[in-house]
């Protein structure tokens, strides 16, 4: 957490409790009930950044990906598959690495009201994207007794939706604003907050998670007074650029501090975390519920993504196509940007260029003129720019 020094696994499971999270949950509304005020004005001090290079013979290459997207928002709840006890937790949209620990949280905590014997702790979790391994690893931590944690899934790291994702932790892209309920609000500011102060403790080279510069590039002033998704409170140092159009070509730019995860790493570590807490994968596939009525497990664990439409029949479940484009590393590119549709994310295996955001899209092919359209945007943001 920002000014304090903690135990990284001492605080996970402490954070992450039941006690921390009802501790948290009382405190968001207080958190949200401020407004975001007079928001202090950057230095004048003279900065330099430097520009990305957006040239094709620079791009190696290009991902494409379906977000698992609820215009109603995501969906964490506990229900009943014969015998078995169900929890479901899937549909994050373009979100679901960072509110996997928040939401994993609040699904762990639903088998708390679950009546057990005690020979029956062993749980299953199916799907080994970043849901499925972050509730695998609360699991492991937060309930006890736990016998054995088995994950099932198709795609095992790299080959999960997760390892497309951009890695930038904002709560965007989770749902439509006129279908959400009072209930889910609750749910996902909640989700927001216990993910973000997770996700403070996992900074470092070991799971690929470090703190960054970030500038939204605005283009009405009036963008400067709405607050950045799950509130103002979850990005230190905000701040208003001046003389934005100096740098950056715009008149209006808003600066703050957010985390960015490269995937290829982060997964690797919760996979190996996972592993070394004594728990299995067995790769395996579902083509029916008959199949996960079978398994040993007596809770199981939707984790499945956009697999749940099928599997569980949520025809609420439809896919977003995201594509990016992957240009060769800077090591020298030390911020992110966020420009209307447009976002650049530095990461150590690529500059990340985005982005698009195709409703009930299945195609999984790039698509040429998207990626050209992808670096033009991108080439004039660097236009702007002034040396």
């Amino acid at each position: 957490m920002t000014g304090y020094q903690v135990n990284r696994r001492g605080f996970m499971r402490s954070a992450l409790s039941v006690g921390a999270l009802a501790m948290l949950e009382s405190a968001v509304p207080n958190v949200l009930a401020s407004s975001l005020g007079a928001l202090p004005v950057a230095s004048e001090k003279k900065r330099y950044f430097a520009p990305v290079k957006v040239e094709r013979n620079r791009l190696i290459r290009t991902v494409v990906g379906l977000r698992p997207f609820r215009r109603g928002g995501f969906v964490v709840e506990a229900s009943r598959l014969g015998e078995k006890f169900l929890v479901h937790n899937y549909g994050h949209g373009g979100a679901g690495i960072t509110l996997s620990w928040g939401t994993s949280s609040a699904a762990v905590d639903l088998t708390r009201g679950f009546d057990l014997p005690a020979a029956a702790r062993s749980f299953a979790v199916l799907g080994c994207g970043v849901i499925g391994l972050t509730t695998a690893r609360l699991i492991q931590r937060r309930l006890p007794g736990v016998s054995s944690v088995t994950i099932y899934a198709k795609n095992l790291p790299p080959d999960t939706t997760s390892n497309i994702a951009g890695g930038f932790w904002s709560p965007v892209s989770v749902y439509d604003q006129q279908h959400i309920t009072t209930k889910f609000s609750q749910q996902f500011q909640t989700a927001c907050v216990v993910s973000n102060r997770a996700f403070q403790t996992l900074v470092g080279a070991e799971y690929g998670v470090r703190w960054m510069d970030t500038f939204e590039l605005l283009s009405e002033p009036a963008a400067l007074e709405r607050e950045p998704s799950g509130g103002a409170h979850l990005y230190p140092d905000l701040k208003i650029l001046k003389d934005a159009k100096k740098y950056f070509g715009v008149d209006h730019v808003r600066e703050y501090k957010t985390m960015l995860i490269e995937p290829h790493i982060y997964l690797n570590a919760l996979l190996r975390d996972f592993q070394l807490a004594g728990g299995k994968v067995v790769v395996k596939e579902f083509p029916s519920l008959a199949q996960v009525s079978n398994l040993s497990e007596q809770v199981v664990f939707n984790c499945t993504g956009l697999g749940a439409r099928a599997l569980f029949d949520d025809r609420n479940l439809i896919p977003v196509r995201g594509q990016l484009e992957l240009l060769l590393p800077q090591p020298e590119i030390d911020y992110n940007y966020l420009g209307g549709s447009d976002y650049m994310f530095p990461r150590r295996d690529g500059i990340i260029l985005g982005g698009t955001w195709d409703r009930d899209n299945w195609e999984l092919e790039p698509d040429p003129d998207q990626t050209a359209g992808i670096l033009e945007s991108h080439a004039e943001i660097m236009k702007r720019m002034k040396k």
